[in-house]
């Protein structure tokens, strides 16, 4: 007798071939058996007739490397799907660090990633390590909903092993070169599935600073790869100059796109190790540049290099409303007299033609903190008319029609003041997201990003940017969306986009034991109401460490997730079981 008995469920194997019709069995976390018809009994057996059966997401782009410390069911990947991630990316982490060091990661952390430096302080076990390796074993020694694979960042690197000249950026001695290189190699011969680095100077510390290794020399870079090469293992991944639109800004032919990915293919062949690196559309200053980059990662990946770009499955939304951030919120007599409040007294409040005459003519202060998230308020009076009011369902490809500004000209109103009586209607918990003019046309690159042979599927920033975006969802949109809701161009095999989230990510990551529905592959498994899949319209919570909070998306249509052969959500639940662990390269 089988633990459990999948039955009747039309499989997605993960490999990319067409679906079928059958039954699967798996007992101890092991897939047993895969056919037409099981004819063992299990002690538990699920009826998945009319529902579609997949190996769990693997998202490779996490930030949970403070949440470990408190939060085991790992929310909101379990919620998606997701069975194994892997953080540490960006080059922002918690280790190795010194004793006294904290303070300057996590606000290292609250900057880049926009994860409340209060809930960092509290929630996170500050003194149980200090090596990476001790870090590891930390984690190992905890229980989680999902599988965590951790990778060693370059800023807590860097700060460990040069102190403050590591911290600000200062060039690395030969002598402080080894000493990174050595700390980088310790954690990868641990387990540590790979070694992240930033060199965009759009991510910065909660003081301004760019993250340690922005300006990292070529030859700290290299020596780095060396080690990988010399165990055979691990992966590394970079967020390149002119990722977010500086491109030559950081100093000349150093920092273009062209000598980023140059830069990128000689870690690569060096190593002899997959490097994976941010693409996305750069439509505004460089329209061409994400299809020029994959057409060189193409031919560089036929001379022997291993670039993977790694793209994301859906637009990237900034959120706004009176539960996040927005555009009245860094303005005095909002600071004064408004911040304080309740949610809906807050709205209430705002409501008040006169705080609206006040709030609409005062200009915002800045944030004392240049990296603070705050500082968006600009930006979003600034773009009020490219905001789109959120629906649900969502429509992740409304037209112009649909945004702020085009609203607002019909209410013969101006853009911002539209935003303002929209933000503060009701009980004030709604949201708007800040896009792109277009969506269907940006979102048309976007599919081409995703469908191309040499990119992988990432970017959802699990765990991070908590108050900002949703995009710990992308698991779910892409396959709602893609394969199913797609009306403004073609729509997407399943079979493509299920391999591209399991599979394919597996193996860039070096994890032979899952990605697929194979026997003797562990039970990571979603049984999937696809029909009615769906993310729905952001919701506030307010129950990270210190009261912080955190936004997400509520998700319909997990019937079952397995982690491990272990149900660990049921009918979109939790079920309390935490059989994830550690997962060492």
């Amino acid at each position: 007798m089988f633990d459990t008995i999948i039955r009747g469920g039309t499989i997605y194997d993960g490999k990319g071939g067409a679906p079928f019709v059958g039954d699967i069995a798996f007992t101890d976390g092991i897939i047993k058996e895969v056919g037409p018809e099981i004819s063992s009994d299990g002690k538990r057996e699920i009826d998945a007739g009319g529902l579609i059966v997949t190996p769990g997401w693997i998202d490779v782009h996490t930030h949970y490397d403070g949440q470990v410390s408190w939060d085991t069911e790992l929310a909101p990947s379990s919620h998606n799907g997701t069975t194994t991630v892997v953080m540490g990316n960006c080059g922002v982490g918690f280790a190795p660090v010194k004793k006294g060091q904290e303070p300057a990661l996590i606000e290292l952390m609250e900057g880049v990633e926009d994860i409340p430096g209060t809930a960092l302080y509290e929630g996170i076990e500050w003194g149980k390590w200090e090596s990476f390796p001790e870090y590891m074993d930390y984690i190992a020694s905890r229980e989680y909903a999902i599988d965590v694979g951790a990778q060693i960042a370059h800023g807590a690197v860097r700060y460990f092993a040069m102190g403050e000249r590591g911290r600000t950026n200062e060039d690395a001695t030969q002598d402080e070169i080894e000493t990174i290189a050595d700390l980088v190699e310790e954690a990868i011969e641990a387990g540590a599935v790979g070694f992240s680095t930033s060199r965009t100077i759009g991510h910065r510390a909660l003081w301004g600073e760019p993250v340690p290794g922005t300006f990292a020399a070529e030859e700290e870079l290299l020596e780095i790869a060396r080690r990988f090469k010399k165990l055979g293992k691990g992966v590394i991944e970079a967020i390149p100059a002119g990722a977010v639109g500086e491109l030559a800004a950081l100093g000349g032919e150093r920092n273009t796109p062209e000598s980023e990915l140059e830069l990128m293919r000689k870690c690569s062949v060096e190593s002899g190790r997959p490097l994976t690196f941010t693409l996305v559309e750069t439509r505004d200053y460089y329209p061409e540049l994400w299809r020029d980059m994959l057409a060189k990662t193409a031919a560089m990946n036929s001379e022997g290099a291993q670039l993977y770009p790694q793209v994301p499955s859906r637009i990237i939304g900034y959120l706004h409303g009176l539960s996040s951030y927005h555009a009245f919120m860094r303005n005095p007599t909002y600071l004064e007299k408004l911040a304080h409040l309740p949610l809906a007294e807050r709205a209430e409040a705002m409501r008040n033609p006169e705080m609206k005459s006040i709030l609409l003519a005062e200009k915002p202060v800045p944030h004392e903190a240049p990296g603070s998230m705050e500082n968006l308020a600009g930006l979003f009076r600034k773009g009020a008319d490219i905001l789109y009011p959120m629906a649900n369902p969502i429509n992740l490809e409304a037209e112009p029609e649909a945004s702020i500004g085009h609203l607002a000209q019909e209410a013969g109103q101006e853009p911002l003041e539209y935003l303002y009586d929209f933000t503060v209607k009701g009980d004030g918990s709604h949201f708007a997201s800040f896009s792109r003019k277009n969506l269907p046309e940006s979102l048309s690159v976007v599919g081409e990003l995703l469908t191309h042979p040499e990119t992988v599927t990432g970017l959802s920033d699990a765990g991070a940017h908590v108050t900002l975006i949703c995009d710990a969802t992308m698991p779910t949109t892409q396959l709602s969306y893609w394969t199913r809701d797609r009306s403004k161009g073609e729509k997407i095999p399943i079979e493509f986009l299920v391999h591209k989230q399991t599979s394919r990510n597996a193996a860039l990551y070096g994890f032979t034991d899952r990605g697929s529905i194979e026997v003797g592959k562990r039970a990571d498994i979603n049984v999937i109401d696809y029909e009615n899949l769906n993310a729905q319209p952001p919701v506030a919570y307010h129950d990270l460490p210190a009261g912080g909070t955190r936004i997400m998306q509520p998700v319909k249509g997990y019937k079952a997730t397995f982690c491990n052969g272990v149900m660990i959500r049921e009918d979109d639940t939790d079920t309390g079981a935490r059989p994830g662990r550690l997962v060492r390269s």
